[in-house]
C-alpha cells in the first residue's frame, strides 16, 4: 500500500471513513479498494450477500473493518450498516464510493477539502452525464431523479443518483425506511428538509461496460422509486412546506413578510394580484385537507408566487372558519332550496350543515369566486397606489 498522501490529514483531523458497499462486483473491487487506500486505511467494506468470489477478495485485506451480510438486502441497507458502524467507531463524516469502479479514488481530495470551508454540507459527485459512452437509461434516470428532487426540496442538484457522496454522518436523519437503490433519494431529500446543504461537486466517471456489473433492477427498482417521490411529495405539499413558510413567516414576522414578498418581490403587480387571489379562492373553497396541495400546484402550473398564494389560503384560518361556513351557507340559500331550510343561529349544529350541504358547497364556490375578485382587484389597486407614490418620490 502507498503511503498517505500528507494532504490527506484531514482525515484524522475530521474523523472520515470510506464505506465501500459491495455486491458481486469481484472484477473490480480490489482495483478500488488499492485505490482508495492510497488515500485512508479509514475504510469500512459492506459485503451485501455477494455470491461469486468476493468474500475470498476481502480475505486479503484483514486491517480493513468488514461487514458481512449473510443474504443480499439492498445497496441501501449496506450503506445504512455502513453508517451505523461508522458512527460506533466515532466518524463524523463518512465518504461512500461504488465498487463497480466507475468512481476515482483520486476525487476524493476535492471532498475533503471542503471541510476547511463547510463542515454541514452533504456533498454529490456530479459526473458529466453527456459523454457518448454513458447509458442512456443512467441519463434519463438521473434527470427524472434531478426533477423530483427540485419539487420535493425547492433546490436544484445536477446530479441526485450519483454513489460518490459525503455524508455529515451526525446531521443527516438518523432513521429511514428504505433498503435498495432508492434509498439515496430519500437521505438527501430528507436531509435537505433538515435544512442541511445538498450540492454538488464534481467528479470523474468511467463506464466499461466489460467491467462494470449493473445491479438495478429497472421495472422493480424504478417502481420502488416512484412509490418513494409520490410518499415523499405528498409530504412535502402537505407538511413540509406549510412547515418552512411558518418558520420563515414566524422569523421575519408579519411586516417583514409583506414587505420582502409582497410589496419588494420582483413579481409583477398583477401577478402579485393573482396570487392573492387564487390564495383566497383555495382557502374558501371546500378543499379541506387539500388547500395546500392545491394552492401550490397551481401556483407553480400558473406561474404565480407560491408563498403570496400560500399565504392567503388561510383567510381560512380557525378562528376563520366559522364565518366562512356561515356565509357559504348564506350565499348558497339564495341558490339552492332545501326541504329543511337551515336556521342560522346559535342553535345551528353539524347534522343541520350535512342536511344542506349542496347549498354550502355551491355557496362556497361562489363566495371564493367573489372575494377572490375583491381581493387581487384591490391588491393590485393597492401595490399600483404603492408603485406610484414611490415614482413620484
Amino acid at each position: 500500500m502507498n503511503a498517505i498522501s500528507p494532504q490527506m490529514t484531514g482525515f484524522e483531523q475530521h474523523k472520515v471513513c470510506v464505506i465501500v458497499p459491495t455486491y458481486n462486483n469481484h472484477k473490480t473491487l480490489k482495483r478500488v479498494l488499492d485505490s482508495v487506500l492510497q488515500y485512508t486505511s479509514n475504510v469500512i467494506v459492506v459485503n451485501d450477500g455477494s455470491t461469486d468470489t468476493t468474500a475470498q477478495i476481502l480475505e486479503t485485506y484483514p486491517n480493513l473493518v468488514q461487514i458481512h451480510h449473510s443474504k443480499n438486502s439492498g445497496k441501501g441497507m449496506a450503506i445504512r450498516n455502513g453508517f451505523k458502524k461508522a458512527l460506533e467507531l466515532n466518524y463524523n463524516y463518512a465518504i461512500t464510493i461504488d465498487s463497480d469502479g466507475q468512481h476515482f479514488a483520486s476525487d476524493i481530495p476535492s471532498f475533503i477539502e471542503t471541510l476547511e470551508t463547510s463542515s454541514d454540507e452533504l456533498l454529490i459527485g456530479c459526473r458529466n452525464m453527456t459523454g457518448e459512452d454513458i447509458p442512456k437509461k443512467s441519463s434519463f434516470g438521473n434527470k427524472f431523479s434531478n426533477f423530483w428532487f427540485w419539487v420535493e426540496t425547492g433546490h436544484k442538484l445536477e446530479d441526485t443518483q450519483s454513489g460518490f457522496r459525503m455524508y455529515p454522518l451526525r446531521k443527516i436523519p438518523r432513521r429511514y425506511f428504505t433498503n435498495k437503490f432508492e434509498f439515496e433519494i430519500e437521505v438527501i431529500v430528507r436531509s435537505a428538509w433538515k435544512g442541511i446543504p445538498v450540492r454538488n461537486i464534481p467528479v470523474k466517471v468511467l463506464y466499461d461496460p466489460e467491467e462494470r456489473v449493473s445491479h438495478f433492477r429497472p421495472f422493480k427498482d424504478f417502481t420502488r422509486i416512484s412509490i418513494l417521490n409520490t410518499v415523499l411529495l405528498t409530504k412535502a405539499l402537505i407538511y413540509i412546506k406549510p412547515r418552512d413558510f411558518f418558520r420563515k413567516l414566524k422569523k421575519k414576522g408579519l411586516k417583514k413578510f409583506f414587505l420582502e414578498n409582497i410589496l419588494h418581490s420582483s413579481d409583477s403587480n398583477e401577478r402579485k394580484a393573482f396570487s392573492i387571489a387564487l390564495g383566497v379562492f383555495i382557502g374558501i373553497c371546500p378543499f379541506w385537507g387539500f388547500q395546500t396541495i392545491l394552492v401550490l400546484f397551481l401556483a407553480v402550473l400558473l406561474k404565480l408566487n407560491k408563498a403570496i398564494a400560500f399565504a392567503f389560503t388561510n383567510v381560512s384560518f380557525p378562528p376563520f372558519i366559522p364565518f366562512i361556513i356561515y356565509g357559504s351557507l348564506k350565499v348558497g340559500s339564495y341558490f339552492i332550496t332545501s326541504d329543511k331550510p337551515l336556521i342560522l343561529n346559535s342553535d345551528m349544529t353539524f347534522a343541520d350543515i350535512q342536511k344542506n350541504l349542496a347549498q354550502y358547497v355551491v355557496g362556497s364556490f361562489i363566495l371564493a369566486t367573489f372575494l377572490a375578485v375583491l381581493f387581487g382587484f384591490t391588491s393590485y389597486l393597492l401595490l399600483s397606489l404603492v408603485d406610484n407614490n414611490k415614482n413620484k418620490k
